[in-house]
């Protein structure tokens, strides 16, 4: 009960006051099963990207953290192509940082500032970290090509489809649904270039 309570609640802040560059929803009528979108941050490779994120709270939350994950293919020391993300504020003590005071709001606004400031000396992909730190440019080349392909051009693609058939509502409409869930099919193929 205490958790379906407090949930609610965070929901409710997050729908009212958001942190900027991030929302959150829950799915249906799950309120355990959450989805998230973070805003690429300005100058970042990942300026002008929306990423997907999946969010799932735990039975004995808030005493264990939610389980967060990419679903946008994103270049990045810190998170792996299953879209799984290494960050203290996601694991318990005494190798992590969670604490039943943190919330959903706040572990989103720390991968947030994760996606701003990767920390290569605690990385997922060992190869993607030893480029950013000794090959910063082919890095960030590599992010921002991964950005247009994976979290920005699908809804270039969207728009560009709108505007040719904004006469007939009902097939930019189909496109957008159509669009939208392929790009859901896509998201579980991850390869790391």
């Amino acid at each position: 009960m205490q958790r379906a309570s407090r949930l609610k609640r965070e929901l409710q802040m997050l729908s009212t006051e958001p942190p900027p560059g991030i929302t959150c929803w829950q799915t249906e009528e799950q309120i355990d099963d959450l989805r998230a979108q973070i805003v690429g941050g300005s100058g970042t490779p990942y300026e002008g990207g929306l990423f997907s994120l999946e969010v799932k709270i735990p039975e004995r939350y808030p005493f264990e953290p939610p389980k967060i994950r990419f679903l946008t293919p994103i270049y990045h020391p810190n998170i792996d192509n299953s879209g799984r993300i290494c960050h203290d504020a996601l694991k318990l003590p005494p190798k992590g940082a969670w604490r039943p005071s943190l919330n959903v709001s706040t572990v989103l606004t720390s991968i947030q500032l994760l996606m701003s400031e990767p920390n290569p000396d605690d990385p997922l992909m060992a190869d993607i970290s030893s480029e950013f730190k000794y090959n910063k440019h082919l890095f960030m080349e590599k992010a921002r090509k991964w950005t247009q392909e994976h979290a920005v051009q699908k809804n270039i693609g969207i728009v560009e489809s709108n505007k040719e058939n904004t006469p007939d509502q009902n097939v930019s409409s189909r496109k957008r649904e159509s669009a939208s869930a392929q790009q859901e099919e896509e998201a579980p193929k991850r390869t790391c270039l």
